[in-house]
């Protein structure tokens, strides 16, 4: 639907795309993946995102050029790849390939992940993180825009050229959730990925400040793909205690209760998206009323038909696909 606040950009449809592997303990093995990724395109889905985990599952990028050599269509996406493991240039070689494996169909989320990953287990410093990812995409950007980058700052100093054969530009966005990496995203990236960000932080939060950066630097409306988990059912308060139960550990880290916080709500499972066809239905248009460009759907089931559930998420979901 279209979005009064943005009215510079052409009225289009909020994407809607799956996203599975970001519900807590559920560790999908490869050829499953894959699967899962062809019966996305197959069902009609915008697009297909992989969380990168930093400790265990697959290598996004890795996944995402196996699905790309068995589909067509159907966008596919990282939501997200952590920065400080991998060096930017390291990064732009990896996904321009995985831009050529995907036919043209990348979209690269990259984000700095969180303070214990970073300092505990990687040994590196978590200082700045937004500094960081500001001078990571002043690398990343040219490298897998024109094939080289020059850059000195104070995190990296960088004079190199890539080439890799056949591949194009696509899309970089970043996990950005705090008003500094906002800046920043609006600033370079294409748009930001949140996860846990509910419809009022993406209204009075989110949506205002990317924009507004994107606009004072000149740059067309980003894309604002907002993850959540999903669930269509009869009995909302089951699918509730679920959310509370599944996605509780979100709650505990700091830059998922920030924007828990500018919800002004207790826990992961107040911005589930919850309800029977109708409600969701409701709920989902007004995530683009609020100028979301893509919904990052992480379906999960409740009670005792657990395929049921998520068939009937799926279902909606999909004929929902092009109506937002």
């Amino acid at each position: 639907m279209c979005n009064n606040s943005t009215k510079v950009k052409e009225c289009n449809p909020m994407k809607i795309s799956l996203f599975p592997g970001s519900v807590p303990g559920q560790i999908s093995l490869l050829p499953e993946i894959i699967r899962q990724g062809v019966e996305a395109e197959r069902d009609g889905f915008d697009g297909f995102w992989i969380p990168h985990l930093s400790n265990r599952g697959f290598d996004a990028l890795t996944a995402i050029s196996l699905i790309g050599s068995h589909t067509q269509l159907i966008e596919i996406g990282t939501a997200v790849v952590p920065t400080y493991p991998r060096h930017p240039i390291a990064m732009a070689q990896q996904a321009m390939t995985s831009q050529v494996a995907t036919q043209g169909r990348l979209a690269l989320g990259i984000g700095p992940s969180h303070q214990g990953n970073v300092e505990d287990a990687w040994g590196l410093s978590y200082e700045r993180p937004a500094h960081h990812i500001r001078e990571y995409l002043s690398i990343l950007n040219p490298l897998v825009r024109d094939g080289m980058a020059q850059f000195s700052g104070e995190m990296y100093q960088v004079n190199t050229q890539i080439d890799v054969p056949e591949t194009s530009a696509f899309p970089v966005l970043i996990s950005a959730l705090a008003p500094a990496m906002l800046r920043v995203a609006g600033e370079l990236a294409d748009g930001t990925i949140t996860w846990m960000a509910g419809i009022s932080a993406i209204e009075k939060h989110i949506a205002p400040r990317i924009n507004k950066a994107a606009r004072e630097a000149g740059r067309n409306i980003p894309r604002i793909c907002v993850g959540l988990p999903i669930c269509v059912t009869d009995d909302p308060d089951a699918a509730f205690e679920e959310a509370a139960t599944k996605f509780q550990r979100y709650g505990t880290l700091v830059n998922y209760r920030r924007i828990l916080n500018v919800e002004s709500v207790d826990g992961p499972a107040d911005v589930a998206v919850i309800g029977n066809e109708k409600e969701v239905e409701e709920q989902l248009t007004r995530f683009a009323n609020a100028g979301v460009t893509d919904f990052l759907a992480s379906v999960y089931p409740v009670g005792d038909q657990p395929e049921v559930i998520s068939k009937r998420t799926r279902d909606l979901l999909s004929n929902l696909v092009g109506k937002l």
